[in-house]
């Protein structure tokens, strides 16, 4: 049985030219701070990705900063710059990925922040109007995030930026799930600080970036050598960077082909479920989403029944909810979009990339209507 691998926005297959480019580097030896041969073809490797990256992304080569992932570029944005700032409050979206939303509560239970969760509309959208009525001049950063990492919904990125600029506010966004399907451009969306990372692009796992831009020095997290920009310390993984840079530029380059392929394969899923389960919910907004995202509350089911019984069919996908020390939890985007625990906990993620294929989509739609039944009738017993 072929398996349908539908969990992309989790982490992505790395691409061949990825791959060859990060084998390629593993083979030899060079660390990017020394002085000598090694150390300094290891830096042009490094600052040749560096280059690539912010070519690939409207940025300057100095405006990159590379981390260790996502997890970490969070951090170093909400943490750092609210020690920089030295304002109370941290305003964030209520829906942002737990790699915001922690630091953000770390913050307020140790160092005293005054963390504010942005409503969202039925959508999961943060309106403009809603940002301009919480910012002020005593608000450390804005946090939000630019395209939904469960429902897929995309943010109004540009005109948030504008709203937190008019009152002198940084604003950060999480750009992980938006860089390998919408057109993301560091410069012109006027953001001031940047995520993005590797594996969920084509490229390694553990690798990573914060786009700063000039004039935003947020306070380091990590503290050593200094390397990047003196904001974040640690040797440099060249080989996971070079193959991390290939990613990012091959998936700016094959990007408008790829969302158009996906937009037709996701609408076709969408329309599988809904002739298979007619009373399904699609949730998110259905034209301002990500073109590989299809997300359904399925009545009457759990969602952790429904991914164990699609996996065994040689289905994966995700139910996009948070666990806490082994406890599932309902989702928190779904919560804050106003369904309640039962519809959160009923729902899956299907989440298409660029392995993605019509014969992955086919099998969900033959398989998801026994699925559901079989998933009604245990929650019935």
């Amino acid at each position: 049985m072929r398996t349908a691998y539908l969990d992309h926005a989790a982490t992505t297959p790395m691409v061949p030219e990825a791959v060859a480019a990060m084998v390629a580097e593993l083979s030899r030896v060079g660390n990017a701070s020394s002085l000598h041969a090694a150390g300094r073809r290891t830096r042009r490797v490094v600052e040749e990705s560096r280059e690539t990256i912010a070519c690939a992304l409207g940025a300057r080569p100095s405006e990159v900063v590379f981390t260790a992932g996502g997890t970490e570029a969070d951090n170093l944005a909400i943490k750092g710059l609210f020690w920089a700032r030295r304002r109370p409050r941290v305003l964030l979206s209520s829906i942002e990925h737990h790699a915001a939303l922690d630091p953000a509560h770390w913050l307020a239970d140790h160092q005293a922040a005054q963390v504010e969760l942005l409503p969202v509309d039925a959508q999961g959208r943060v309106r403009p109007e809603t940002l301009r009525a919480a910012i002020g001049d005593d608000v450390a950063l804005v946090s939000v995030m630019w395209a939904n990492n469960e429902i897929g919904t995309v943010q109004p990125i540009h005109e948030l930026a504008a709203i937190a600029h008019e009152a002198g506010v940084p604003f950060h966004t999480d750009a992980v799930q938006a860089v390998a399907q919408l057109d993301v451009d560091f410069t012109a969306s006027g953001v001031d600080a940047m995520t993005i990372s590797g594996h969920k692009v084509g490229g390694p796992m553990g690798v990573g970036a914060l786009l700063l831009a000039r004039g935003v020095d947020p306070v380091p997290v990590l503290h050593g050598g200094g390397q990047e920009r003196d904001v974040r310390s640690g040797t440099l993984d060249a080989p996971a960077i070079a193959g991390f840079a290939t990613a990012v530029q091959l998936a700016v380059e094959r990007r408008a082909a790829l969302a158009a392929r996906l937009t037709e394969l996701r609408d076709l899923l969408i329309a599988k479920v809904r002739a298979a389960v007619p009373d399904v919910v699609v949730n998110g907004d259905l034209d301002e989403r990500l073109p590989g995202n299809a997300h359904f509350t399925f009545p009457g089911c759990e969602g952790d029944a429904l991914l164990m019984l699609l996996d065994a069919k040689g289905v994966e996908c995700s139910t996009g909810s948070a666990c806490s020390a082994g406890v599932a939890q309902p989702s928190h985007v779904l919560l804050a979009m106003g369904q309640d625990g039962a519809q959160a906990r009923g729902s899956l993620r299907f989440s298409l990339g660029h392995t993605s294929t019509r014969e992955d989509v086919e099998r969900v739609g033959e398989v998801i209507g026994g699925v559901v039944e079989r998933a009604r009738r245990a929650g019935l017993s």
